[in-house]
């Protein structure tokens, strides 16, 4: 029998992601041989965002959601790699919080970690709570009042910062001095002036 048929009928011809049954076509998961074991059955739109980090709708991706719960192993490490790649964006850091995979599963979703395509061409974007993509040594403005863990002190909203850093491996967090002190702020608490 086929891999692709086989695919049919785990998935009962629906795409293993998402759920479409629009234009569906066997993934071979990397870096592991295809078989059936470790391919997965999804739509063109998949197949595409996959193969082209260029063409990723973050809400498209909402589906996981559900796929990550699949009990097919190649299908929890497709969603653990997309979730993965995603998660400057929030919600898919929550899901991957909840994903449980075993060692060998996990081990699998992370041996590409460094060369997969959708992790090795993603750039951390830091965005104002406006939508502004912030840049190191820009001056933003703090639009809430924050209390500073450690530092003893309120940072008042309408405090300049400037001269901001920007946290490399999470876009929601940058670096300023506020009263003298340098201190980590979410980047939804700011705006750039």
């Amino acid at each position: 029998m086929s891999i692709e048929k086989v695919l049919h009928e785990r998935s009962g011809s629906v795409c293993e992601l998402c759920g479409s049954t629009e234009q569906l076509q066997v993934y071979s998961v990397p870096p592991i041989a295809a078989d059936a074991d470790k391919s997965i059955l999804v739509c063109k739109t998949c197949f595409e965002q996959i193969n082209d980090p260029a063409k990723i709708d973050v809400n498209h991706w909402r589906c996981l959601n559900n796929s990550m719960w699949s009990t097919v192993p190649a299908v929890q490490v497709m969603a653990w790699r997309l979730l993965n790649s995603l998660r400057h964006e929030g919600w898919p850091q929550d899901l991957l919080d909840m994903l449980y995979l075993d060692d060998e599963t996990l081990a699998w979703a992370k041996s590409t970690e460094e060369t997969d395509d959708l992790a090795a061409t993603e750039k951390v974007i830091h965005k104002d709570s406006n939508g502004t993509v912030l840049q190191t040594g820009d001056t933003v403005v703090l639009i809430k009042d924050l209390d500073v863990k450690g530092g003893g002190f309120t940072a008042k909203r309408g405090t300049a910062v400037r001269g901001i850093t920007l946290v490399e491996d999470n876009a929601s967090q940058i670096e300023g001095k506020v009263n003298g002190q340098q201190i980590v702020i979410l980047t939804q608490f700011v705006k750039k002036s």
